[in-house]
């Protein structure tokens, strides 16, 4: 029997718990709820959750806060909410490593359907047959979602190890930011395409190294590709 996914809710607005509750429960998730920072980190090691939804202001220890502490030791999937529009608040959670963020007020149908998306790509497995991609000095498994640079694991979210994938698994050749979503995230994309971006300088940061024999290219006006340099 498949394992139950177990979402963790932290909120401190219980309206909130409350409207999501009753979709996880209609769906047979299993589901805990953390109304602050500190509940949130101490639940997220606790019971190792399959996906965490994360509200951005938080008390105690705010959202971005909790995100940066659980990006140190895991890459469990997430989806951070924001009561604010501002692009600097969506920009921050996912360089911190969140995996996508809905902004309030929200249907909880929308992140109902946000949570089985990131679940079921997180069960599929390549969809071009390579799992594990190889390069000088580095190494992309998407079974379960490890880089590795010059042997080293790399911690890396889901996201940036799926974009990272997708874009090596076919090198040379130009992605748009609209592919990129689309076979990234598997579902119409409701943010800013600009979300591609955020993750592309991240991932650059991360595996980016002298000597290296590939790269992330931006082609202006375009998109990204995976170059192999010979």
């Amino acid at each position: 029997m498949a394992k139950t996914p177990h979402i963790l809710i932290c909120d401190d607005d219980p309206v909130i718990h409350e409207s999501l509750s009753l979709y996880l429960k209609a769906e047979r998730f299993a589901y805990s709820s953390a109304y602050d920072g500190e509940q949130a980190l101490q639940m997220a090691e606790r019971d190792q959750p399959d996906l965490i939804i994360l509200d951005l202001m938080m008390p105690k220890v705010t959202g971005t806060e909790v995100c940066r502490e659980i990006r140190k030791s895991s890459n469990v999937p997430i989806i951070m909410l924001t009561a604010k529009g501002e692009e600097i608040d969506r920009v921050l959670g996912l360089e911190l490593g969140a995996d996508d963020y809905i902004v309030k007020p929200f249907s909880p149908r929308e992140v109902l359907a946000r949570i089985k998306a990131v679940l079921r790509r997180l069960g599929e497995k390549s969809p071009e047959g390579r799992s594990v991609l190889r390069f000088e000095g580095l190494e992309i498994n998407i079974d379960n979602y490890e880089v590795k640079v010059k042997g080293e694991s790399n911690p890396s979210t889901p996201k940036d190890v799926g974009i990272l994938h997708l874009l090596a698994s076919h090198p040379g050749q130009v992605m748009n930011r609209e592919q990129i979503l689309s076979q990234v995230w598997g579902y119409d994309y409701f943010g800013d395409t600009r979300t591609v971006d955020t993750h592309i300088m991240r991932i650059r940061q991360k595996i980016t190294h002298d000597g290296a024999g590939w790269g992330l290219i931006t082609v202006y006006g375009v998109g990204y590709k995976f170059e192999v340099f010979h």
